[in-house]
């Protein structure tokens, strides 16, 4: 009896031992790149201390990142915009960005309806549903954000605002505001110009600043010749 409570003894913890999924040595790997496998993320940097092109270093010489080839653009986007940001204290694309026209027709009521739920969600949370500046963060100053965000509407800097300048401070945000080109696809924030340039001409009663329209040549604008009375008809 007593040999038997012994041996179960010695069988009970060599299962435990067993069962325990704490490995103190690894076994012997058959195949280590497999078992081992470098991931290949997604848009990952290049580690020059890790992966190597050089085609007689056998070790490290595989490198992928899948990111786009340079100048593409992805079906159904837009075409990118071709203002870079601002460096720091400077603001000649901020200002040239007035001259780019929005390349996005009217809304259809579809898509108006679409573009205001937009503006809720990504807008209105400062410069209010109504384009006042009055969003709930600010809440008649009662909110948690100290300073109004800009009145949409009334603001002349936003009613003298072109629909590029403003496709620029969504893109790369200005002053204040961040960026927004992570949430809103470029289609998108040509349309939520053309919904605050529309809200715009509603409570001003007209059409709002839009991108300066290029000078005529000379040639188009010149008088045209009056006709010869005396020719005879062809």
């Amino acid at each position: 009896m007593k040999k038997l409570a012994i041996i179960s003894f010695v069988a009970a913890g060599i299962a435990l031992v067993s069962c325990s999924d704490v490995k103190r040595k690894p076994g012997a790997i058959y195949m280590p790149d497999m078992a081992y496998s470098r991931a290949y993320e997604t848009y990952a940097q290049r580690d020059s201390s890790v992966f190597t092109t050089d085609p007689n270093d056998a070790e490290n010489r595989i490198f992928y990142n899948n990111l786009p080839v340079a100048g593409t653009v992805a079906r159904g986007e837009e075409l990118p915009f071709p203002l870079a940001k601002d460096a720091a204290g400077d603001t000649t694309n901020y200002v040239a960005s007035r001259q780019i026209a929005n390349p996005e027709a009217a809304l259809t009521p579809t898509e108006l309806k679409e573009t205001e739920r937009l503006y809720l969600v990504n807008c209105g949370i400062c410069h209010g549903a109504k384009l006042d500046g009055n969003g709930p963060l600010y809440k008649d100053g009662k909110g948690p954000y100290p300073a109004k965000p800009r009145n949409l509407v009334d603001d002349a800097v936003a009613v003298n605002m072109p629909d590029g300048q403003m496709f620029y401070v969504m893109t790369y945000g200005k002053n204040l505001m961040g960026s927004y080109a992570s949430q809103l696809t470029r289609k998108q924030r040509w349309q939520i110009a053309h919904y605050i340039k529309g809200k715009q001409a509603e409570k001003h009663g007209g059409a709002t600043t839009t991108a300066a329209a290029p000078a005529a040549s000379p040639a188009a604008t010149a008088t045209a010749p009056a006709k010869d009375s005396t020719e005879k008809a062809k």
